[in-house]
């Protein structure tokens, strides 16, 4: 007889059955990988610059607090498969637009200015409905 079941026996009486003392198996955890998290805050990102056009395909999403990155896919009126990347990375007190590789400049004005409050959005709104977080302090959103 095993010392636990002559424990059991002792404090309890006879049983036969200790089942009842075994923990239960804790539901396992799935790991969500930084792609699902990616893909998670891009569905938030497409809908920041407005309405997505019929056809279109459009991703927008931030690496880190320095990258940021914007897809956009869609057929041209002769059928053609056309794509743009821009990735934006902040450099101090300035960003800089790198589309499809090539060309690069440096935001200014208006367009400054919409990206950065783009990004304070999907910030708050990512931190809040991906990670469930106050987007102010990183505590835990309650309920």
């Amino acid at each position: 007889m095993s010392m636990l079941k002559k424990a059991v026996t002792l404090l309890v009486g006879d049983t036969n059955d200790i089942a009842y003392l075994k923990m239960p198996k804790q539901p396992a955890v799935k790991k969500v990988t930084e792609r699902q998290l990616i893909q998670r805050e891009s569905e938030i990102g497409r809908e920041l610059f407005g309405p997505i056009p019929a056809g279109h395909h459009r991703e927008f999403f931030c690496l880190d607090d320095k990258t940021c990155m914007w897809y956009e896919q869609y057929r041209d009126e002769k059928g053609q498969t056309v794509t743009h990347t821009t990735r934006y990375e902040i450099q101090g007190d300035k960003v800089l637009k790198a589309q499809d590789g090539a060309k690069y400049s440096y935001l200014e004005g208006a367009e400054l200015k919409n990206l950065l409050e783009a990004v304070a959005i999907y910030y708050e709104r990512v931190m809040r409905s991906v990670y469930g977080r106050d987007p102010n302090s990183g505590e835990p959103l309650n309920g």
